[in-house]
C-alpha cells in the first residue's frame, strides 16, 4: 500500500489511483482515515539518518443508545463511548550500507487522565479491559534491499491486503514479521513471508484476561489476535501466518493474487484484478475482487466433529465477490462505487477485519459489518461523492447499504430478522506529508431492529 498526501488518501478512498512503496506492496485499503503508514518527510539529521515525529490528536465517539454499565441486547451490547487521546510517535532511521538500513518507532499513549473509563469500552485507543496510558515499541526491523531483492525481519507496520496497519484511529497495527519481496522481473512482484505476533487495539482480538491482559496493547500471536473462539486459540498454539502473493502491472492492468495459511485456524485467499485509464480529464479504475476464507487443521477437525454431532459448529467456509467502478475529473469532482456479494456460508463474524485487512469494496466510513448479527447471504452497495474543495483539502459523502438476509441475521434486541443497515457518512479532510493534517468523520446508522446509533471521529495533528 502506498501513500504520499491525504489527497492521495482520498483518492485512495475515492480508489483512483493505487501508488507502489518498496515496504508495502499490493492492495490499497480504501476506507482508512490517515495514509497507512504514513511517515513524514522527516528531519535529516544528516549523513543519511532521519527522525520522524508525529503528534496526533483526536476525539472518537460513538452513540450506540446505550449508556453505561450497558444493556447486552442493544446493539450487541456495545456501550456508549468517547474519549479525547494523544498519541506522540517517533522514528529514527538508518542511512543504508550495502543495502542495510533499520529503524525503531516508539508510540506513547494518554488521554491526560480526563477520560471516564465507563465509556472508554469502544473507543479502540486504549486497552478496554484496562484503560491508561501506554507505551509501546512500535517498529524495530532490519531491512534489505538492493537490486529487486528486499527483505525484513522485526516489528513493522506493515501493509497488505488482508493483514494490515490499518492506520484508522489514532494508531496503525505492527506486526513481527519477516518476509521477502522479488521485483528483479518488471513489472512482476513475488511476496513470501510469515507474521508471527501482532498488537492493535482496534484489530486484535487478543483480550483474554488470562493468556492476552494487554490486548491490543502488546503482541500476541496471530492466532491470538485472531477473532475465533479462545478454544480454537488455544488449539493453534501460539502459530502465525504464512502468506505469499504475485503481483502483475502492465499498462492499464492490476493482478494480484495473496493466499494466508494461518495454522490450525483458516486460510485466505485474495484475488483482485484493476484496470485503470483516462479519457479526457477523466480518470477511473473498473475492478473485480474475490476473497475465500476456508477452516484448516485443528480448527477444521473440531469443526467437522460439531457438524456431525448435529451442533452448530465452528465452521470457516465464506466468500466474497465485489465489483467497483470509481473515477475522478480533473476539476476536483470524483465518486466511487461498490458492491460485494457474500456467500450463504459460515464464519463471517471470525474472520472479517480479523489482522486489520479491509480492502473490501462496499464498507462504511466508521460502521461496517460488526454491528448487523451476521453477513451471511447478505449483500452491501456503497455510492460515494467527493470534492477536491482547494489543494489538499477534500470533502465526501457515502451511502453504504447492507441487504441483510432475515434468516440468518437476528437482532439481539428481540431475536427478530435483520433485512437492511444503512450507513451515511460525511468526511472533511486536510493534510500532506509534512506539516498540519486533519480528518472529520461523522457516520449514522440504521439497522434493523435495534436503536439507530452514529459516530463521530475528529483527528488531526502534525508531521515533522
Amino acid at each position: 500500500m502506498k501513500y504520499s498526501l491525504i489527497t492521495t488518501v482520498l483518492l485512495a478512498f475515492t480508489t483512483v489511483m493505487m501508488a507502489q512503496d518498496s515496504i508495502q506492496q499490493g492492495n490499497i485499503s480504501q476506507d482508512h482515515t490517515f495514509e497507512n503508514v504514513v511517515s513524514s518527510d522527516g528531519i535529516h539529521l544528516g549523513k543519511g539518518w532521519i527522525v520522524n515525529i508525529d503528534e496526533r490528536l483526536g476525539w472518537v465517539q460513538y452513540d450506540y443508545k446505550n449508556p453505561p454499565p450497558g444493556n447486552k441486547n442493544i446493539n450487541k451490547g456495545h456501550i456508549d463511548s468517547k474519549g479525547i487521546y494523544l498519541i506522540n510517535k517517533g522514528s529514527i532511521t538508518t542511512p543504508t550500507i550495502a543495502g542495510f538500513a533499520a529503524k525503531i518507532t516508539g508510540i506513547y499513549t494518554t488521554d491526560f487522565g480526563i477520560n471516564d473509563p465507563a465509556y472508554e469500552t469502544r473507543t479502540f485507543v486504549p486497552n478496554p479491559a484496562d484503560p491508561k496510558a501506554f507505551g509501546i515499541l512500535q517498529e524495530a526491523f532490519l531491512r534489505f534491499d538492493m537490486n529487486g531483492n528486499q527483505a525484513l525481519i522485526g516489528r513493522q507496520e506493515l501493509t497488505t491486503p488482508m493483514i494490515d496497519a490499518d492506520d484508522w484511529y489514532m494508531q496503525a497495527d505492527a506486526f513481527e514479521v519477516a518476509h521477502y519481496t522479488n521485483t528483479m522481473l518488471e513489472n512482476n512482484m513475488f511476496v513470501l513471508g510469515y507474521f508471527f505476533k501482532m498488537a492493535g487495539v482496534w484489530d486484535s482480538g487478543a483480550y483474554d484476561p488470562v493468556v492476552a491482559p494487554r490486548g491490543g496493547t502488546d503482541f500476541y500471536s496471530m492466532s491470538q489476535a485472531s477473532f475465533v473462539s479462545q478454544t480454537d486459540k488455544d488449539n493453534a498454539n501460539d502459530a502465525g501466518v504464512v502468506f505469499g502473493a504475485y503481483e502483475l502491472s502492465l499498462d492499464h492492468h492490476n493482478v494480484q493474487v495473496w493466499e494466508y495459511y494461518a495454522t490450525d485456524l483458516y486460510n485466505t485467499l485474495f484475488a483482485q484484478y484493476d484496470y485503470k485509464n483516462s479519457i479526457d480529464g477523466f480518470s477511473y479504475i473498473a475492478g473485480a475482487q474475490f476473497i475465500n476464507f476456508k477452516e484448516v487443521g485443528k480448527l477444521a477437525d473440531n469443526a467437522k466433529k460439531d457438524r456431525a454431532q448435529g451442533a452448530p459448529g465452528r465452521t470457516i467456509d465464506a466468500s466474497m465477490y465485489s465489483v467497483r467502478f470509481d473515477g475522478k475529473f480533473d476539476f476536483g469532482l470524483n465518486f466511487a462505487t461498490g458492491a460485494t456479494k457474500y456467500s450463504n456460508g459460515d464464519g463471517f463474524n471470525s474472520v472479517l477485519g480479523a489482522w486489520g485487512g479491509y480492502p473490501y469494496f462496499a464498507n462504511g466510513m466508521i460502521f461496517h459489518f460488526f454491528e448487523a448479527d451476521t453477513l451471511k447471504n447478505a449483500a452491501s452497495y456503497k455510492a460515494q461523492i467527493g470534492y477536491d474543495i482547494m489543494d489538499k483539502l477534500w470533502l465526501g459523502y457515502r451511502l453504504t447499504y447492507f441487504d441483510l438476509d432475515p434468516m440468518y441475521s437476528k437482532s439481539s434486541l428481540n431475536g427478530k430478522g435483520q433485512d437492511t443497515m444503512i450507513l451515511n457518512g460525511v468526511r472533511l479532510s486536510y493534510g500532506n506529508r509534512t506539516g498540519a493534517y486533519f480528518t472529520g468523520t461523522y457516520e449514522h446508522q440504521n439497522l434493523s431492529e435495534q436503536p439507530q446509533t452514529f459516530s463521530l471521529r475528529l483527528i488531526g495533528g502534525y508531521r515533522f
